[in-house]
């Protein structure tokens, strides 16, 4: 099988283990993604996070940046504690065709002859790095220099069509500025992953992406939170409860509390709810705690979510009320 031949059950690593989830494998091979998302959304960091991931499986790939300069990519690599040297970089956000002035061209348009001449450089580039990835970073830049739709869309797909010849992976990366006319960039690739970064009314900001399309391909259909951390980002895939059956044997957990078991029929049965009502005060809180350090003492593991105590206050409590406390058991992740 010839390298132009496209490889229809190889997938390639993301880098981010929760979006090859969602994708079930990852980016299919000599596909053509599309990264949106607004800025701050991660679209940068995510590109490399693949690029390295690449370089780790010793596959050569190539960055092509008409809006990230190579000091802005050196930076977020720092954040991240990434060498850049891994891969390759094509910084032509200083490129001949970017720094021309207006008044240099007396026939031709200057939109015409840059957009040309930025073309001409992204396949020079190509062509000198022999890539089988490729992560290119400004589709705004190309729709401002095609400044009509038409012209936009056969730019387009002439570089899909270049890069499928050539048997590539791509990744174009949109920062959903600069649109032109009706032309959606989604409808000129295989796959589709939008980045989403909004302010609640309270807390920090949240983060989540979900994809539109994929072409021969199925994947998680949805909203998937993630987060930006030091070594990257990370992809929460959103869990359906019919996915993950599984059925445990039935039994009773006790409170310790024997008038309270006697009521109870013994305790609460394992895979039941039991909701507990009463005014502040009553004890609420104390029977639940109760269940759970019961629970602990026996070699189980339980999960606490907590709105209206303080961590500190929560272990205090508990040590006087509920067997030995529970935070030895935090301490443990039990």
């Amino acid at each position: 099988m010839t390298q132009t031949e496209p490889l229809e059950s190889e997938f390639v690593s993301t880098g981010i283990p929760g979006l090859d989830y969602i994708l079930n494998g990852g980016f299919l091979r000599t596909g053509f993604y599309l990264l949106q998302g607004n800025p701050g959304s991660g679209k940068t960091t995510a590109a490399l996070q693949y690029l390295f991931e690449c370089a780790r499986n010793g596959e050569v790939g190539l960055y092509i940046s008409l809006t990230e300069s190579r000091l802005d990519l050196l930076r977020t690599c720092r954040s991240h504690d990434w060498d850049l040297e891994a891969i390759q970089i094509s910084d032509l956000t200083r490129s001949e065709a970017n720094l021309k002035s207006e008044n240099q061209y007396t026939v031709f348009h200057p939109s015409e002859v840059e957009l040309g001449q930025t073309t001409k450089a992204i396949f020079a580039e190509v062509e000198r790095v022999n890539p089988r990835h490729v992560v290119f970073d400004g589709l705004s830049e190309m729709r401002l220099l095609a400044e009509r739709p038409l012209r936009y869309r056969h730019q387009m797909l002439a570089l899909k069509s270049y890069f499928a010849d050539r048997g590539i992976t791509v990744l174009l990366l949109d920062d959903q500025t600069s649109p032109l006319g009706d032309i959606q960039p989604e409808s000129l690739v295989g796959g589709n992953v939008v980045m989403e970064r909004h302010l609640p009314g309270y807390g920090g900001a949240r983060r989540r992406l979900y994809v539109t399309k994929v072409r021969g391909s199925v994947f998680h259909d949805g909203y998937h939170d993630y987060d930006i951390q030091n070594g990257g980002i990370v992809v929460h895939p959103r869990l359906i409860a019919s996915e993950h059956k599984e059925f445990l044997p039935r039994e009773v957990m006790s409170s310790g509390i024997d008038n309270l078991d006697k009521m109870v029929e013994g305790g609460l049965e394992t895979g039941t709810t039991t909701l507990l009502l009463g005014p502040a005060g009553v004890g609420k809180s104390t029977v639940a705690m109760t269940y759970v350090a019961r629970f602990l003492t026996r070699g189980g593991r339980a999960a606490v979510y907590t709105f209206d105590e303080v961590l500190q206050t929560l272990f205090e409590r508990s040590e006087k009320l509920c067997l030995n406390g529970i935070r030895q058991y935090a301490d443990s992740g039990a």
